[in-house]
């Protein structure tokens, strides 16, 4: 069957349910992994930050950004990205300064109390990789494919909200 030939109607049902459960799945996700990144705080006893905070230090990494660019570039993926900021700047995790060209651009990068919060993070994930394979729970091929396959599915959301206006 060609991707334009219609689904027969069972077929397609099929397929939402399918695609609905894959949606909640994503969702559930994301939930228990800012569950899993708080535990691994409480472990190692630090308490101040959050897991979407201490995510967001992890997806900065390196770099020096703005705070427009923190949601452009997919490392902040919440709605309040500028208390999240602020918090991290009273906090010492984060480093900010106006930018030169454009006084009301502000650009952030971490501290080096914000690069030991990555490297936690980075540590935990790197466990996690070597648990999925090493218990056999996800080799290299099918990380790929699933990692492949929401890319895809991303394009068509972004496709689909630059359609609409």
């Amino acid at each position: 069957m060609s991707i334009h030939t219609p689904m027969r109607a069972e077929t397609q049902q099929g397929f939402i349910t399918s695609y609905l459960e894959a949606l909640a799945l994503v969702e559930r996700l994301h939930r228990l992994l800012l569950d899993v990144i708080k535990d691994e705080f409480e472990r190692v006893g630090v308490l101040e930050i959050n897991a979407v905070q201490a995510l967001l230090l992890f997806n900065i990494g390196d770099n020096e950004v703005t705070a427009g660019e923190l949601k452009s570039r997919g490392y902040y993926q919440g709605s309040n990205v500028s208390y999240n900021l602020k918090k991290l700047v009273e906090m010492d995790y984060m480093h900010h300064q106006r930018c030169e060209i454009d006084r009301r651009s502000v650009r952030v990068r971490l501290t080096t109390k914000g690069r030991d919060i990555r490297d936690v993070v980075g540590n935990l994930f790197e466990r996690h990789a070597d648990g999925l394979q090493s218990k056999g729970v996800l080799g290299s091929e099918g990380i790929e494919e699933i990692t492949s396959s929401l890319r895809r599915v991303e394009r068509y959301w972004t496709d689909q909200i630059r359609y609409i206006y």
